[in-house]
Parts: structure tokens; sequence; C-alpha cells
């Protein structure tokens, strides 16, 4: 419930408290890959985490959409345990019982015909680029070594050195090279620029629906279906990174059904492991990836007996469609609620699409990363984006009571 949330949590535990050591050991310990949080988690349910001193925090993040059903959901903790007493790992080397189901039940949520498991999204995002240059070549006649694939500037697709090469990411980018060559960069949502890069060694477009790590952009009305119409036309795979936007988190099962677009492969991961293990996969049709012949790609753990199994479990819940509903309804009303702060001067911007928003800042009030610390002080945990940016993605299943403790708490930070 809200209001057994430590509303009065402070980053300042004191000297040698429990937090305090455990991130001091991280620090010393850890590379510094990630700036998080003061803040350590010791256990987690639904929408609240609760750290080693106690305090119980509502988690606006979601782990980047991972975490759509929410921290120990039961059917998926249960599918995993009871999985854990069966077979974890086999390999690829050999079939196990829970593989076709697995992938039978993807292939048809999707409305597609193959399905190659992996574990990461960057992993799946990898085996998507590859898989794109082997249709080229053996489909669609490009001549070897030419195949290009065109991007969208401000994406995040992963942190693989071939992903980075074609980041417009200072951040993600700078002292990684020499870049991995073949990728054209476009403006995100510019058709006639697009349209401008495809050329006839063209043999995909890679983008997301929604740029999530960019700050929750949305593209234009029509972007997505004049993608489609352009891919359709140049003969070119139309690839959508769902990774983050995928599985619900829209308010549909796919981001792209908001244009009633179907591209030629979904890249998915995140939410697909239900927060228990890492799952991803490539899915699309079976001239795509039939292509792959055996031992010209692969992964240990790709579709391994305890992600299928996980994985099976997430495909049923979404097979209702309630949780779609879900972040559809309490998304109108979480846009509903932050449009009311641009008039205030404090938000300058917000943006997304069902339970998804990337919130930005006035200047004066400080950066996003400012503004995430002080939300934390009052129980709320968020992420922020690009200096100005906050990002807020709940787990799917958090109340409508819930949500408006949390906006009442961005308002209080905000001052408004």
């Amino acid at each position: 419930m809200p209001g057994s949330a430590a509303t009065g949590a402070t980053t300042e535990t004191g000297a040698g408290t429990a937090t305090d050591r455990q991130i001091a050991r991280a620090e010393a310990y850890s590379a510094h890959n990630y700036h998080p949080l003061p803040v350590v988690i010791a256990s987690a349910e639904g929408a609240w985490v609760t750290d080693v001193e106690g305090r119980r925090y509502l988690d606006m993040l979601a782990g980047y959409s991972a975490l759509n059903f929410g921290h120990a959901n039961p059917r998926l903790i249960a599918a995993a345990k009871a999985q854990l007493d069966r077979v974890t790992l086999t390999s690829r080397a050999f079939h196990h019982d829970r593989f076709a189901e697995f992938c039978a039940a993807l292939a048809q949520l999707c409305g597609m015909e193959m399905v190659l498991p992996m574990n990461t999204g960057a992993e799946a995002v990898e085996t998507a680029v590859k898989t794109a240059r082997k249709w080229g070549y053996r489909i669609k006649g490009v001549p070897d070594g030419r195949a290009k694939i065109v991007v969208a500037a401000d994406n995040f697709h992963g942190r693989t050195t071939t992903i980075v090469s074609f980041s417009t990411d200072p951040d993600a980018r700078a002292d990684f090279g020499p870049y991995t060559p073949g990728f054209t960069v476009v403006p995100y949502g510019d058709l006639a620029a697009l349209e401008a890069a495809v050329d006839d060694d063209t043999v995909a477009v890679l983008l997301e629906p929604i740029q999530g790590e960019a700050g929750v952009l949305v593209p234009p009305p029509g972007y997505l279906s004049g993608v489609r119409a352009l891919t359709t036309a140049r003969n070119v795979l139309f690839i959508a990174d769902e990774i983050q936007s995928g599985l619900g988190r829209t308010g549909r099962t796919f981001a792209c059904e908001h244009e009633s677009v179907v591209p030629d492969m979904y890249v998915l991961g995140k939410a697909l492991g239900g927060g228990v293990v890492p799952v991803s996969a490539v899915v699309s049709s079976r001239s795509v990836l039939g292509v792959f012949r055996p031992g010209e790609h692969g992964s240990t753990f790709g579709g391994n007996p305890l992600a299928c199994a996980v994985g099976l479990e997430v495909i049923a819940m979404l097979r209702t469609g309630e949780y779609q509903l879900r972040a559809a309804e309490l998304g109108a009303h979480l846009h509903a609620e932050l449009g009311t702060l641009t008039s205030s001067g404090a938000v300058t911007a917000v943006r997304g699409r069902g339970l998804w928003a990337g919130v930005d800042i006035a200047p004066s009030l400080g950066t996003g990363r400012a503004v995430t610390e002080r939300l934390m002080t009052h129980g709320v945990l968020a992420k922020d984006t690009h200096g100005s940016t906050i990002r807020l993605a709940p787990p799917l299943v958090i109340s409508k009571e819930d949500l408006d403790w949390a906006l009442a708490r961005l308002r209080t930070v905000l001052g408004v």
C-alpha cells in the first residue's frame, strides 16, 4: 500500500550503515559502467521493492520493461521452480521437452513462423543483424560484403561492439572503435531521409517503434506504416526492435500494432524472461530465418529449458490480453495526469504510450538525475536519461492507487 512506503527515506544513511557498506564494496570491486541511485535493494514483490535498511520504494522503472509482470510474479516464480526440479540446461546440442512448445507459442503470439531464441536483447539484435545480412546475400542477391542496414539516430539497441558502431550516443560509442561498417544512420521519424538512404545493397531497416533510451520518443503518425510500405516496395526487411516496447508495455502486445504494422522480424527480450531469467528471441518468417544452417549461429544458453519454461508462462499471460488492457487504461490515466504538469512550467514535455512516459524536466529544477534522487527520498524509484529527462515505466501490475501515489510524489518533488 502507498502509505507503507518510507516517505522520509533519505540518501544520507550515515556512516557505517548497511547501505553505505554495500555501496562502498560495489564501488571498490565492480567496474563503473553504471551510476546507480544510492539504494541497495534486498527484496521485492509486485511493484514494490525493499532496501537493506527495510525502507520500501515504488518501482517506476521495472527493469527497463523486463519486469512488466512485476517482481516475483507468483505464476512466473512457480513456473521457474517447477522447471528447476527437472532440467535447467542441455545446450542446443540436444533437444529438450520445452523448446518446441516455446518456439511454437512465441511464433503464434507474433503471427510469425520461426523463432531463434537467445538470451539478452543485445544478443538478439546481433542475431537480427546477422540474419538480415545472410538473407541479403542468399535471398536478395546483394553482392558479398556490401550489405547495408539503415538505422535511426538516437537509437539504443545494446552495447556490443557492432551495435555501438551505429550508435549516435557519445557515451555508448566513444573509445570502442574501430567500428563495424555496413550501417547508415538517418534521423528518427524522417521518412524522406530513410527513403533516400535505401539503395540496392540495403538488406534491412532496423528501428525501435518507440525509442526508449532516447527519452521515450514516439515517431510521428504514419511513420511506421510508411516504413512498412517503403521496405516492402524495395525488398528490404523491416526489423522492429520491440525489446523494451513489446509484450504489453504500450497497451498492445507490440508497439507496431498502434499503426497496424507487421514487420518482417521482431526482436524481443526483457519482459520475455518475466524478470526471472534473461530470455530474448528473433521471430520471423521461414523465408528469413530459414537461411541459417547448422553451425552458422548459436548460443550455449539460448533456448534453455528454464528460459523456455518461464517464457511459456509469459506468453500464456499475454494471450489473455489483460496486461495489454491494463497498460492501455492505466497508461491513459498516467499521460492525462502528466499532461497537467506542463502548464505548471515544471515540465517542458511529456511523451510516450501506455505505461511508458518520458518527462522532460525544466532546467531550472535541476537535472533528471537530481529529480530521480529527490524522488528516491520520497519512496519512488525512476531513472533519468539524456540529462533532463526522467523515464516512468512501472510494472503493468501496478494499482491505480499506487500510480497516483507516485504521481503525487512527483508533483511534490517538482513543487507543483
